[in-house]
């Protein structure tokens, strides 16, 4: 996922994040080859849906929901997402969805909502897009920018930054989640054992990446879903709800954190929703 929350302290997390802003940016997007070759091709009848996780979680964050997934036949892809930059992310993503035979079904749960407005957009094979406490970006919007709109996100208040250096030697932040606080932060309806296990394995999202602004989102011209977790503390509800209602998305609210694919693998539902309307 992710985001930031308001521009507060001067040393606070999100400061870095700001002064990281030139680097290049968050959450690059990398598919197992195996997995993929699964599902190239939708010859049952029905859509593939492909799953596009967000920061400081990884593709074993939809395991509950791709089991249902697969019990009722639906073809079934988890994009492996790098967390290195919104544009980079999108691109890797377009380049998945155009190697699948048939229709998609895109799915992306918090900063993954943006890499899946950005990678839909001009994909004619995806015919419907869901969103699970997720960010659904316009042009020019950054997913700190929507945070910042909105009260509520203790984001900056937990992240541990760890100076990086990339590959063409310009310097950013990769941040954590500070694992004491990660259950509380990211995950209260999730089981402590479980939770725990998240926070250890949890993968970095960097600084950069957070200000990285939207290319033109596909949401104005494909039919969306908004599943909105009203315990969210990572995207508030007020910015889920502010950006689904913008996006004309169908909205259901539940009373889940931001873990909503491990808490609540039922969102499932909502995924069948709306692959009921793929012709």
């Amino acid at each position: 996922m992710y985001c930031l929350p308001r521009l507060r302290r001067a040393r606070t997390p999100l400061t870095l994040v700001a002064t990281a802003a030139a680097a290049a940016g968050l959450f690059a997007t990398t598919v197992g080859p195996a997995s993929a070759a699964e599902t190239m091709s939708a010859k049952g009848g029905k859509p593939t849906v492909v799953l596009v996780h967000g920061a400081f979680a990884d593709s074993s964050s939809w395991n509950g929901v791709i089991k249902q997934l697969k019990k009722g036949g639906y073809p079934v892809v988890a994009a492996a997402n790098p967390l290195r930059g919104l544009s980079s992310d999108a691109a890797l993503v377009k380049n998945l969805l155009a190697s699948i035979d048939g229709p998609v079904v895109l799915v992306g749960h918090s900063y993954g909502g943006a890499v899946i407005s950005n990678a839909a957009y001009g994909s004619a094979n995806v015919k419907a897009l869901v969103y699970a406490d997720a960010f659904l970006p316009d042009k020019g919007e950054s997913a700190n920018e929507l945070v910042s709109k909105f009260e509520g996100s203790v984001i900056g208040d937990v992240l541990r930054p760890v100076p990086i250096t990339n590959p063409d030697g310009s310097k950013d932040f990769d941040f954590y989640i500070d694992q004491s606080k990660f259950r509380q932060a990211f995950g209260a309806d999730v089981p402590a054992d479980t939770a725990r296990l998240m926070a250890v394995s949890q993968r970095p999202g960097t600084g950069t990446a957070l200000n990285e602004p939207s290319d033109e989102p596909a949401w104005k011209t494909i039919r969306s879903w908004a599943l909105v977790g009203s315990h969210d503390q990572i995207i508030p509800r007020d910015a889920q709800v502010y950006m689904a209602e913008r996006a004309n998305a169908h909205i259901e609210e539940i009373q889940s954190s931001h873990a909503v694919s491990v808490s609540h693998p039922d969102v499932t539902r909502v995924i069948e929703e709306a692959v009921r309307t793929v012709r």
